[in-house]
């Protein structure tokens, strides 16, 4: 059995006051692949810098301050890279992967974008780079008779079961109809599996983030945004596959909330 877990911190200093350390600590997770740690190696809260029992590999941006990526894992790495060959991003603490025997798991931040400005264009540069190295990653893999798993903020709610206000949303970024068909080909032509809409398909959500602002948290005003996606023969053997959705606003410590996988699953 290996169990995954993804989040966005939402800045990892900020999450260490407000109880990610003590999430940390009871977590059955082998691996966890963070995103938006918003934080250089040298600037963690002590209690993260040596971290025992883990083996951390961090990407964080060149931008100071935003994005930044990580992978935690109770198992040495085989192998680590930061970044999947982009010129352009793979100093933006986007994207990290390790080896593990049989397997490869990535953390990704994909860019968050705005309509009609510089940051949608680059979140669309981003997707047609990406799905280049998703495709060539699972070849890759499939040929070594290997399995990946590639964790995630993505950004895109795919279908309207994945958020709240899906109608209101038809023109905003994380919804457009450009983003959702790009998921898709991440699906029919990469040949990624969510696992955990596998495991639900006919549930709405469950959510995964939140604005802080208004009630949004408390009526499940959510997006469906943080995934787990792998390839096919672990998809299989995932046994299952939720949220760990807080009890209430006050106990969360990010507005995401950790996704969670367990596979029946050994190299």
């Amino acid at each position: 059995m290996i169990v995954v877990t993804s989040v966005n911190v939402n800045g990892i200093r900020a999450a260490a006051k407000k109880g990610f350390v003590e999430w940390l600590a009871g977590t059955e997770a082998d691996v966890i692949c963070l995103q938006e740690v918003r934080s250089e190696p040298g600037q963690l809260p002590v209690e993260l810098r040596d971290l025992d029992g883990w083996h951390a590999v961090w990407a964080p941006s060149v931008a100071k301050g935003r994005a930044g990526v990580a992978i935690l894992s109770r198992q040495e790495p085989q192998r680590t890279a930061i970044g999947f060959g982009s010129e352009e991003f793979d100093n933006s603490g986007r994207y990290v992967e390790i080896d593990l025997p049989g397997l490869t798991v990535a953390s990704l931040y994909l860019p968050s974008g705005e309509v009609g400005t510089e940051r949608q264009d680059e979140k669309e540069r981003f997707m047609v780079e990406f799905l280049v190295h998703l495709t060539a990653l699972r070849a890759h893999a499939t040929a070594a008779g290997r399995e990946v798993v590639v964790c995630g903020d993505w950004n895109i709610a795919h279908r309207p079961e994945d958020l709240k206000n899906w109608k209101a949303n038809q023109k905003s970024a994380g919804f457009l109809p450009e983003e959702r068909a790009w998921l898709s080909r991440v699906y029919d032509e990469a040949g990624y599996v969510d696992v955990v809409r596998a495991l639900h398909p006919d549930r709405t959500g469950p959510y995964t983030w939140w604005s802080y602002r208004g009630r949004a948290f408390d009526n499940d005003s959510g997006w469906r945004i943080d995934m787990i996606c792998t390839t096919g023969g672990i998809a299989r053997r995932a046994t299952k596959a939720y949220v760990e959705r807080p009890a209430s606003h006050a106990e969360r410590w990010s507005d995401h909330a950790p996704v969670t996988a367990h596979f029946d699953y050994e190299a």
